[in-house]
């Protein structure tokens, strides 16, 4: 089923890439950004780069209006006032959160989140929404290339169950990949930390290594 998917704070290396891939997979996809000058160019260009007519921009506002699925890619530092400004505008939503909680100072570094985990904060601070933790493992060069090869899986957090099913579907309409549940949304705040490990080994290696969990069933349709 194709989705209207938006993405907060999408004009981003990370939104960018995550809406190429969507687009690639048949969804609408629309970036948001603080300024709907810079959605609107950033969304014209990709659409262009694509020769895809299903990618556009707006503001952050703009384009969760017209979205089912929005997915929160803003830096951490950006994550609670963004949430806490389109709270109305993302009730009854589902709202993935990607977002990791790091800094840089020689190497990344976790930053401490009371909740636990920003997909925890993001669940508090939208009581209205249903909110998925996924896409936090991706590295944002390759998702940006159409011809790169991704060979991941994706770790989708959650307890509505059929929230979860919609988003593990759309993970696994990314071209290479394989959506795995990782189990409650609690369980966000260890792919969060994980995510954080593996941009530190990409540093180190110069790589672009993803997530892969072996011997469990391969369950992807």
């Amino acid at each position: 089923m194709p989705h209207t998917i938006a993405l907060i704070g999408g004009t981003g290396p990370e939104g960018r890439g995550l809406a190429t891939r969507f687009a690639l997979a048949g969804h609408t996809v629309i970036l948001g950004s603080r300024d709907a000058a810079r959605g609107a160019e950033s969304g014209a260009e990709l659409a262009a780069s694509l020769g895809n007519d299903r990618v556009s921009g707006s503001d952050n506002a703009g384009a969760v209006a017209d979205a089912d699925i929005v997915v929160v890619v803003v830096p951490y530092s950006a994550h609670r006032p963004t949430l806490e400004g389109l709270r109305d505008a993302l009730a009854g939503k589902v709202v993935v959160d990607a977002v990791v909680p790091v800094y840089f100072d020689k190497g990344p570094r976790p930053i401490d989140v009371p909740a636990g985990s920003a997909t925890e904060e993001a669940a508090e601070i939208l009581p209205d929404s249903t909110v998925i933790g996924a896409f936090h493992n991706l590295p944002a060069d390759v998702l940006l290339d159409p011809q790169a090869h991704i060979e991941s899986d994706i770790l989708v957090t959650g307890g509505n169950g059929e929230a979860k099913d919609t988003v593990m579907a759309l993970a696994n309409q990314i071209e290479g990949c394989r959506a795995v549940d990782a189990g409650p949304l609690r369980f966000s705040r260890f792919v969060e930390g994980i995510t954080t490990l593996v941009i530190g080994i990409n540093g180190r290696y110069k790589a672009h290594g993803a997530i892969k969990v072996t011997g469990i069933p391969d369950v992807k349709p």
